[in-house]
């Protein structure tokens, strides 16, 4: 529940939230960022625990590469860096959004939201050059901004023979929700995300949604599937993987029948929202996945 809300500015305001810390909302998709639990306590529970970040990069050999697809108010990026501080290993970080805005405006307020200290200066590099190289801990960050569409960047990027981003190792998944922004939840774009992977890199993908349309999206373009950490405002999310290794609560036929009977599975192949039960092709299509062999 939002208790407060307060200084309006170019579509957004700073939202105190009933756990008493701040957040940002969006005016014009009336979204709140991380509801309910705040910025960081969303982003440790889905990201950072949930992938075990600390303990990944703790004993990575080489760059690690993280997606960060959603940058909003940059809560997430913020939160895993301050939670992996300790890692030696260099970190690349790329965000993608198709505006910057409330990133300025969270800024602006740093104090109030709180996640900000120790990373004010990198995040005021970042936003006068949509990118940002700092030494934080031991080691080395590099942090880039893709600004724009990214379903538009996925597939330009698949029809590029060069030029192309370095392969995640995670992928912080956190765009609007699928009735507010549907371009970012169809299963083609998941499906071409997939196809970006390096099948000898694992990369797992957390996202809040638990939707039964997500999961099926999911499988259908070859990741693994499984249920994920509640998140306090959530008792159980999704994460996807391109390897089972990553995934420690994989969907099964139970899980599997429930799709079969729910009204609401078939993906969304284009980005309109609707809702639909499984037709009787992707009903078959889904049973061949490995998972549920």
């Amino acid at each position: 529940m939002l208790i407060q809300m307060h200084s309006t500015k170019e579509g957004y305001r700073l939202v105190k939230l009933a756990s008493g810390v701040h957040s940002v909302h969006s005016l014009a998709h009336r979204e709140t960022f991380h509801p309910v639990i705040g910025p960081v306590a969303e982003a440790e529970a889905l990201y950072v625990k949930q992938l075990h970040l600390p303990e990944r990069m703790a004993t990575h050999t080489g760059e690690f590469v993280i997606w960060d697809v959603g940058l909003g108010a940059a809560a997430n990026v913020l939160t895993v860096l301050k939670a992996t501080r300790a890692a030696t290993c260099p970190l690349r970080i790329i965000s993608f959004d198709h505006t910057i805005a409330p990133l300025q405006f969270a800024l602006d307020h740093a104090t109030d939201l709180g996640y900000f200290t120790g990373y004010e200066s990198a995040v005021d590099d970042f936003l006068k050059h949509q990118r940002a190289t700092f030494t934080d801990g031991s080691r080395t960050v590099n942090w880039e901004l893709h600004l724009g569409d990214f379903p538009t960047f996925v597939t330009q990027t698949l029809a590029n023979t060069a030029g192309k981003p370095p392969a995640p190792h995670a992928i912080l998944f956190d765009a609007f929700s699928p009735a507010k922004n549907p371009a970012m939840w169809t299963q083609p774009l998941f499906a071409n995300l997939f196809r970006l992977l390096d099948p000898q890199r694992p990369c797992a993908l957390p996202t809040y949604s638990r939707s039964t349309m997500l999961r099926v999206s999911l499988l259908l373009a070859d990741f693994y599937v499984g249920a994920g950490h509640a998140t306090g405002e959530k008792e159980e999310t999704t994460i996807a993987a391109n390897s089972l290794d990553l995934i420690s609560e994989p969907l099964d036929k139970t899980w599997l029948k429930r799709a079969q009977n729910s009204t609401s599975a078939e993906p969304m192949w284009e980005p309109s929202y609707r809702q639909a039960p499984l037709a009787p092709a992707t009903w078959e299509k889904l049973q061949q996945h490995p998972q549920f062999k």
